[in-house]
């Protein structure tokens, strides 16, 4: 996807924690999703499955930010930590890298009790 300095392009994404409580018990899901640093700063919560609906929330508004949904790519590829403030940011590598060549982009994420959200904004270089 190619967009000059103008160009905008808007994901969102909202889950049931509850869905991805289920999900992250299975270990192969939790390998074949996230990233060894995601893994290990879920490690660190004292209940890791807010964050890690939100993470996941943050992947999916990646990949519709991007138009293409999670095709060309593996979830993996997309990491959402978290800085020293613990404001959200996103890593790409691999075939995601290629796939976002020319954008930077932006992430936010919240929850409540029930629901985790992302929304990721990605703008032209």
């Amino acid at each position: 996807m190619r967009m000059n300095k103008a160009q905008y392009c808007v994901g969102i994404d909202t889950v049931e924690i509850s869905r991805i409580r289920k999900c992250a018990a299975r270990d192969s899901f939790m390998k074949r999703v996230f990233s060894a640093s995601e893994l290990e700063m879920f490690r660190s919560k004292r209940d890791p499955a807010p964050s890690i609906a939100a993470n996941w929330a943050a992947k999916e508004a990646f990949s519709k930010a991007l138009g293409t949904g999670v095709r060309g790519f593996g979830l993996c590829e997309v990491e959402c930590l978290r800085d020293e403030l613990g404001a959200p940011y996103l890593v790409l590598s691999g075939k995601a890298e290629q796939a976002a060549e020319g954008l930077s982009f932006c992430v936010s994420l919240t929850h409540t009790k029930d629901l985790a959200a992302a929304i990721v904004i990605g703008q032209g270089r």
